[in-house]
């Protein structure tokens, strides 16, 4: 069984159905998610992913995101003391967001594939971001 970790910006591309130019960012975040249901493994969800989630949607909201995912696949950790002062070694040494670090060591912390478009991950070396549209 395979573990998938999903920052923010993907669950937000799934709800609001992004795109840029060319890209249906929703549209590959719904084929992965969906291949990740029809795989039967599981998506971990951090407490930091929900705060994030929580600046522009409503509780109602966020547990309509998620109930697409059967609650068997879906996984929820909060972020422990450890890995919060992991992230913040990462934010001094590599000049990114808190908030980025601590996706990548939650993921990291939990075995699981981190998914997701952000560029800053390519500074840490512990852990390949990837995007839906690699694996579906």
């Amino acid at each position: 069984m395979t573990k998938y970790y999903l920052d923010t910006c993907i669950w937000r591309d799934y709800l609001e159905d992004r795109k840029d130019k060319f890209r249906p960012l929703g549209e590959w975040a719904f084929r992965l998610i969906k291949k990740i249901i029809e795989d039967e493994d599981e998506i971990i969800i951090s407490d930091l992913v929900i705060n994030e989630l929580k600046k522009d949607y409503s509780n109602e909201k966020i547990n309509e995101l998620f109930s697409i995912v059967p609650k068997s696949l879906l996984v929820n950790k909060d972020c422990n003391f450890n890995q919060i002062k992991e992230a913040k070694k990462i934010i001094r040494l590599l000049k990114i967001p808190f908030g980025d670090a601590l996706h990548a060591v939650v993921a990291k912390d939990n075995d699981a594939e981190l998914i997701s478009r952000d560029n800053h991950f390519d500074k840490i070396d512990f852990i390949i971001a990837k995007k839906p549209e690699e694996l579906i």
